[in-house]
């Protein structure tokens, strides 16, 4: 009976609104694939057109960007454990660190070596703060890094640190140290602007999981850095981010400002997020080093949401030690957030290449002259003892339609569904094919059967490259060939990316990707330790801002 009256109900809603007839089923069948008779076209007219009607209904209710999704995505495969036994971690925090003769060095510390100064009480938090807000203050609109900087919190929260320390309470390597925020966190008091015309007085009376994360672990917050509008690329509603390896080129993005800041010495690291590349990207081309961590890894509660399914937290830094660190405290969840979990970390530092499992993607390398610096990557770490394993690594097998294009468009279109309604998304800068405004409005054709099987079939590529993964501890990869970045954005694994020289052409840094299996940022950042600890790639610093 109340079905019936349901029916009554939106056969007078029908009636009541302007119909949807074939002529428009005819034309819409097109953009899905499908060809209906009349008789199947009459038969959903009425229909499509109370559904339309139900959708005026949703549009009246209020759809911000944090309106909480409902279903959570995990990166795990069935029967799969998540590691949470978390054993007591070590940092090797050096004794006799000495301040430079040249202070613009401390610029280029590593977090070990300040945590040593402001340990020992050989720099106070509140000198250290003052020096990088100073550097921001020189050199942030040469870069057009810095959205806001955090002065008056940042000088608050040193003199907190200093009074601590004094007393003998020492929280770890990360008390006292200023580090930058890409400015899609929210922090109470501050704009949080996306980066973003539409969004750039914005305030958000929330403090994101991840900068209350880095104040309990005694961080000092020193800005909040600018990113590609709404997490695209290095335009954004202020200019546009540049490289500080050569400032007529951006520093691409969407984690612009992290990567260029913390390369530039800035900031001491810097925190992202990654969609499809927006960690590895501007890390790349800024010659930084990056951490994406397994997908879940890391609560998104307080940060713009763009992609529930995809969207990660992670450090930018200048070393994959300092990397494991950062990750260390950011790690975890507060509940807030649907996909995030509690899991263990358990860094040592130490990896013997001898015993691990090694691989290299050689459908990837052999795309590559031979002369080229990936190969002399693959060289480095046979001397330093490994033993590596030439792989086909899963690509065009298992990825064999632009999955994470339908997702993320679809999932970054309802998130910004009050924008286009609106039509404030005019205010973007770009408005060319290729960026949000018209990626928005496409999208509302993406029918939600497609989306949902995309999922479905996601499972399956998650399931295919464990499978895969289960051989090696660790995959060697260029960082951009083919669908490796795609693929493992969508299956969650984790990424380190590190710089390895730089190109003989635009004389701009180049990188190498390891990809790691789920929840083991431990052994990939260990293994990229090796290396960096052999080599000098990762200590070289953009001229101008030594």
């Amino acid at each position: 009976m109340k079905y019936l009256l349901f029916l009554l109900l939106l056969s007078a809603t029908t009636a009541i609104a302007q119909p949807i007839d074939t002529a428009t089923v005819s034309q819409a069948q097109k953009l899905i694939g499908l060809s209906f008779t009349e008789a199947e076209k009459d038969s959903m007219t009425g229909w499509l057109s109370v559904y339309r009607d139900e959708y005026k209904k949703l549009h009246q209710q209020p759809t911000p960007n944090n309106l909480a999704y409902p279903f959570a995505f995990h990166p795990a495969p069935p029967g799969y454990k998540i590691p949470t036994k978390q054993l007591p971690v070590s940092w090797n925090i050096p004794t006799n660190m000495a301040l430079p003769a040249n202070r613009n060095e401390l610029a280029f510390y590593s977090i070990p070596q300040l945590a040593s100064l402001i340990k020992n009480k050989k720099i106070t938090s509140l000198e250290l703060t003052q020096f990088f807000l100073n550097r921001l203050k020189k050199w942030g609109d040469t870069l057009e890094c810095v959205i806001t900087i955090t002065e008056e919190l940042a000088l608050q929260q040193a003199r907190e640190a200093d009074a601590e320390i004094s007393k003998g309470r020492w929280r770890g390597p990360l008390h006292g140290i200023p580090y930058g925020l890409k400015d899609l966190f929210a922090v109470k008091g501050y704009k949080t602007t996306w980066g973003s015309a539409p969004y750039k007085d914005q305030v958000t009376d929330e403090d994101a999981f991840v900068y209350t994360q880095l104040k309990k672990a005694g961080a000092v917050l020193v800005a909040k850095l600018t990113l590609g509008e709404l997490a695209n690329n290095d335009l954004w509603f202020g200019g546009r981010t540049r490289n500080p390896w050569d400032l007529t080129r951006g520093s691409s993005g969407s984690s612009a400002g992290s990567a260029s800041a913390t390369a530039a010495g800035l900031v001491s690291y810097a925190i992202g997020t990654e969609t499809w590349g927006s960690i590895v990207t501007p890390t790349h081309r800024c010659g930084a080093t990056g951490l994406r961590p397994t997908f879940g890894s890391v609560s998104r509660s307080g940060a713009m949401v763009l992609s529930w399914s995809l969207d990660k937290a992670g450090p930018i830094c200048r070393s994959a030690e300092d990397a494991a660190i950062v990750f260390y405290y950011l790690k975890g969840t507060d509940g807030k957030d649907a996909s995030a979990v509690q899991r263990a970390f358990n860094y040592t530092g130490k990896a013997d290449l001898k015993k691990l499992r090694i691989g290299y993607a050689g459908n990837y390398f052999n795309k590559l002259s031979k002369e080229s610096m990936q190969w002399s990557v693959l060289k480095k770490f046979r001397e330093l003892g490994a033993n590596l394993k030439e792989v086909q690594f899963p690509d065009s097998a298992i990825y064999t339609y632009n999955m994470i294009g339908i997702t993320i468009s679809a999932e970054a279109a309802a998130a910004f569904d009050e924008l286009t309604r609106s039509n404030r998304d005019d205010l973007i800068r770009r408005q060319d094919k290729n960026f949000w405004p018209n990626t928005f409005r496409m999208a509302r054709f993406i029918p939600a059967v497609e989306y949902i099987n995309a999922n479905r079939h996601r499972s399956v590529l998650i399931e295919q490259l464990n499978a895969f993964m289960k051989d090696y501890d660790v995959i060697i990869t260029p960082s951009f060939v083919d669908n490796q970045m795609a693929i493992t954005n969508l299956t969650g694994h984790p990424v380190v990316v590190m710089p390895i020289g730089f190109t003989t052409d635009t004389h701009l840094p180049n990188s190498i990707t390891l990809i790691g299996n789920l929840y083991d940022e431990a052994t990939l950042l260990a293994v990229a330790k090796v290396f960096q600890d052999a080599t000098d790639h990762n200590k070289k610093h953009p001229p101008m801002f030594r």
